[in-house]
């Protein structure tokens, strides 16, 4: 698992916690193979801690890399933020898909770098049993859509309609840094930065199964395989690879 601490800088006046939420948003788990439990640094209880932890902090700077990952996890992690006094800046270090999109909405202020992404859709979850029981865990995605739907509207404010919100939740959409400022997704746009994470972040998501990140990997191996019309020469063929070494040529 990707692991990166938080941590607590003093800057000139301001004390400043810093929380990197790299990888799948998900709860702590047991590991059968060593009898342990392993703590994530994505969880909600990791960030309740670290914002414990730090006490009365000025500024909490939130750096997402993510696919996203659990609706309760991620949810709650927003709530926490969002009870901070603090001035809350989130920045999106490569992508912040699914629920992590989520997350970055409690920022007072999103800055997305102009090669980075976000994505939003409906909540999707599994579910078995009997035809009441299916019922009921449509009701209960709905009830986390209208939850996920009020997140971003609240942060877009006049930039976007509910009506509007439901259609780019029913297309999964993909903004780019652009598109997400003009939705008000985003507050501000900077210069492209290295996305140093992504590939490890997207190959462990992809194998721990997750929805979101089997289509991202199908899409960046349409993109790689699609020439880029930029180029005046042919590339070489080259050998078809194994496991995940392509990746490192979308990212770099």
């Amino acid at each position: 698992m990707l692991r990166r601490e938080y941590e607590v800088k003093q800057k000139a006046k301001s004390k400043v916690l810093e929380l990197y939420l790299y990888g799948e948003i998900m709860s702590d788990w047991y590991d059968w193979w060593n009898g342990q439990i392993v703590e994530s640094t994505t969880s909600a209880d990791y960030v309740r801690k670290a914002v414990s932890e730090a006490g009365d902090v000025d500024e909490i700077n939130v750096y997402i890399n993510s696919v996203g990952g659990s609706v309760a996890e991620g949810n709650a992690i927003y709530n926490i933020l969002k009870r901070s006094a603090a001035k809350k800046t989130v920045y999106v270090d490569a992508f912040a898909y699914s629920v992590a999109s989520v997350i970055a909405m409690a920022g007072d202020k999103v800055v997305m770098p102009s090669n980075t992404t976000m994505m939003i859709h409906n909540a999707m979850m599994g579910a078995y049993g009997n035809s009441r029981e299916l019922r009921q865990a449509a009701d209960s995605l709905d009830k986390i859509n209208e939850a996920s739907c009020n997140t971003y509207l609240v942060k877009a404010k006049d930039k976007l309609t509910r009506e509007k919100l439901n259609e780019l939740l029913d297309a999964e959409t993909f903004f780019t840094a652009e598109e997400a400022l003009a939705y008000g997704l985003c507050d501000e746009v900077i210069d492209p930065v290295d996305t140093e994470g992504a590939e490890e972040v997207i190959k462990q998501a992809f194998e721990n199964k997750n929805p979101v990140a089997k289509k991202v990997m199908e899409q960046l191996k349409q993109k790689r395989a699609t020439p880029d019309p930029a180029k005046a020469k042919t590339p070489e063929p080259k050998p078809e690879q194994d496991g995940f070494e392509w990746l490192a040529e979308v990212f770099h």
